[in-house]
């Protein structure tokens, strides 16, 4: 398997992982605690897994001094685009707020193709397009306008993660281990939580084997898996790739949403998973497709010749 195909799988898995978010979030706010404790407790057992796996594995801990502060940044960017999405919540209808983030895939494209010179081909235009139209399908956002407060949250939400993606893909910890630059990150936004919760609201204690449950879930699958394997998917495809087939997260929520909470489906919402799915299958495939069609045609004029 290549490279290229590696990193579209491993892009797919993560997605599919940061989707599982409401599985184990939903059942958390029902008992009572509030975003910030959840989003800390999020962050503190997933760093604590993280520094069990690198134990295991035996890897150093230590980082360069050139590395400090884009592992900061990396921090900053995770827990702001956190903590702006779920502030949201307070203004606008979740289901629109999650529709909203995911104009991310055009931030990123926009960033890489302004700053880092990076073409982008019609292909890559087109998938980018068929996601957010299939992504706005998704949900269904009713007759209330929309909170102008809400919105802005949302679209800094959306900026900091796809700042996120730019920053592991092009600054000076791109070639660090995926655990280690997941681990440090995590654990900046660890501390974040910790100053923003001790001046505010104050710790909420976790009192049930639920809650305890949903935690380490919310910390394991959602935050360890996703963001370690989004750091891998990033240096095999790129930002603007992973981004794309990061429209596949929606579909696991909304599946999530149909199997475990009893949420309804309709025919536009299976259209948009339709779309999305087309969109990544574009994205996946589409390249090596295109590239054997030109090598054929080069081929069938040698011949002509």
């Amino acid at each position: 398997m290549s490279d290229t195909a590696k990193g579209n799988l491993i892009a797919i898995i993560a997605s599919i992982a940061y989707g599982l978010n409401p599985f184990f979030a939903l059942p958390l706010y029902e008992e009572g605690m509030q975003v910030d404790s959840v989003l800390f407790y999020r962050y503190l057992f997933g760093a604590l897994f993280l520094a069990i796996i690198m134990l295991f594995k035996k890897q150093s801990f230590a980082v360069k001094k050139k590395e400090v502060i884009p592992l900061i940044c990396l921090g900053l960017l995770f827990t702001f685009s956190s903590v702006f999405l779920f502030d949201s919540f307070n203004y606008m209808d979740a289901g629109i707020a999650c529709t909203i983030l995911f104009v991310y895939p055009v931030m990123v494209a926009i960033a890489m193709a302004i700053f880092f010179k990076e073409r982008m081909s019609l292909l890559t235009y087109s998938c980018i397009a068929l996601a957010l139209v299939g992504v706005g399908m998704l949900y269904d956002g009713g007759d209330a306008p929309l909170n102008l407060t809400g919105m802005a949250l949302v679209l800094l939400s959306a900026l900091a993660y796809a700042s996120y993606i730019i920053v592991v893909n092009k600054s000076v910890v791109s070639n660090m281990n995926a655990i280690k630059l997941t681990f440090w990150a995590i654990l900046c936004g660890t501390v974040i939580l910790f100053i923003k919760l001790s001046l505010r609201a104050g710790f909420q204690p976790i009192e049930s084997s639920n809650a305890w449950f949903n935690i380490m879930g919310l910390a394991f699958f959602p935050t360890v898996i996703s963001m370690i394997l989004i750091a891998v998917a990033i240096n095999k495809i790129g930002s603007t790739q992973t981004s794309i087939v990061g429209s596949l997260e929606p579909i696991t929520a909304l599946a999530i949403g149909v199997i475990i909470f009893n949420e309804p489906i309709t025919l536009r919402i299976i259209l948009g998973v339709i779309l999305i799915l087309f969109a990544v299958l574009l994205i996946v495939a589409g390249k090596p497709l295109v590239a054997r069609v030109k090598q054929k045609a080069m081929k069938y004029k040698k011949v002509d010749l």
